[in-house]
């Protein structure tokens, strides 16, 4: 069997194509980490060579010079929505001036201490129909975005929004 921008079956000269997709590997992603100091902080790295500084609670004695990982977590889902949201309102052909999120999550105490809920809360100021920023936080919820579908089921996310018309 030859694969060559299709399929030679069996000897035959029946081609089948195949979309690069079938063809692809999964997506890899890669970032690099390092331990800069002789306590918790840590340097992430992507490939770009965009960085990240990272460390423990000061609860652990540290003096919180950098991003908790949790935080981070928070931050990647309102940004992945957020981009989600901003691009289905351009192809709605929604005038978006401006977008604003504020983001929390309540924590189970103990160890561990992940999120039991997260809240995301849009203010949008523009000419946006509220069906559709309805409809784009619908999609990115449903279908679109991977931070959302990465989280652990049980946690409760809602998305709340508002509009300032101009």
């Amino acid at each position: 069997m030859q694969l060559l921008r299709g399929i030679h079956i069996l000897g035959t000269h029946m081609r089948i194509r195949l979309s690069s997709a079938v063809l692809s590997k999964q997506k890899i992603m890669k970032v690099h980490l390092k331990r800069i100091d002789d306590a918790y902080r840590i340097e992430a790295k992507s490939v770009r060579g965009d960085l990240v500084h990272i460390d423990a609670s000061a609860a652990l004695g540290t003096q919180e010079e950098g991003w908790r990982p949790m935080e981070l977590l928070l931050v990647s889902l309102a940004t992945c929505s957020a981009i989600d949201i901003i691009s289905i309102l351009k192809k709605q052909r929604q005038k978006i001036y401006d977008l604003s999120i504020e983001v929390s999550g309540d924590r189970k105490a103990g160890v561990p201490s992940p999120f039991t809920s997260i809240q995301l809360h849009f203010t949008a100021s523009g000419n946006i129909k509220p069906n559709k920023m309805n409809k784009a936080i619908e999609l990115t919820k449903t279908q679109l975005c991977s931070v959302f579908f990465s989280l652990h089921p049980d946690i409760e996310v809602t998305y709340t929004y508002e509009i300032d018309s101009p």
